[in-house]
């Protein structure tokens, strides 16, 4: 007969082992009306969101009202995402665009305020156009989409990892490590044997954009 000191406490089954679940089952204790785990998602993802926003060249007063707005979504959004497993993935992609956009709006302000030179029919000026001609824009859309063609070729935890590794310029292994439940230390070396299959699905789908 086992003992009860043989048994392990309820408790330890079925608990979330990764910030991926938690946030999912955060997600679905909030639609039921139970706050307590979206409070601890709040605080316990908004380090990850606050870095993401960061990396993207965001101040840190701004950063911090773009975290709140990106919370803010996801309440509004709670009874709209269809997989909850994929909240933790669309927090940190709202997060990204929300940060590029205030990056936007912070470089037309200074645009905005910068001195124009005068303009006569003696001396025109013209203002060089700083964004990127028409075919580059399409030159990188083509490259993007072959990138992701390739990716979702790769084995999910492949997938999985690029998805986070490419949310921001400087990645935070210890962000990714939590919410993905990979070793920090694995981490590095797993993205390199990854980003070695996805050149090498691109080399079969005869597309490189590394080398374009």
């Amino acid at each position: 007969m086992t003992s009860d000191d043989d048994v392990a406490p309820d408790t330890a089954v079925g608990e979330p082992e990764t910030l991926g679940d938690r946030a999912a089952l955060a997600l679905l204790e909030y639609r039921e009306g139970r706050t307590d785990a979206m409070t601890e998602l709040v605080r316990e993802a908004t380090p990850l969101l606050w870095h993401t926003v960061r990396a993207q060249g965001v101040d840190r007063d701004t950063a911090d009202d773009v975290v709140q707005g990106v919370w803010a979504a996801l309440v509004r959004h709670a009874h709209t995402i269809a997989e909850p497993h994929a909240v933790l993935k669309w927090l940190l992609v709202t997060a990204r665009r929300a940060a590029w956009e205030a990056v936007r709006r912070t470089r037309d302000d200074q645009r905005r305020r910068a001195e124009l030179p005068d303009d006569s029919p003696t001396s025109p000026h013209v203002l060089p156009d700083p964004q990127p001609g028409p075919d580059a824009h399409l030159l990188r859309d083509e490259q993007d989409r072959a990138v992701w063609r390739a990716l979702l070729r790769l084995p999910e935890r492949c997938q999985e990892l690029l998805r986070l590794v490419s949310l921001a310029d400087r990645p935070d292994y210890r962000m990714i490590s939590a919410a993905i439940g990979m070793p920090v230390g694995s981490i590095g070396a797993t993205r390199g044997r990854c980003l070695a299959k996805l050149r090498t699905v691109l080399a079969d789908l005869g597309e490189d954009p590394w080398t374009a």
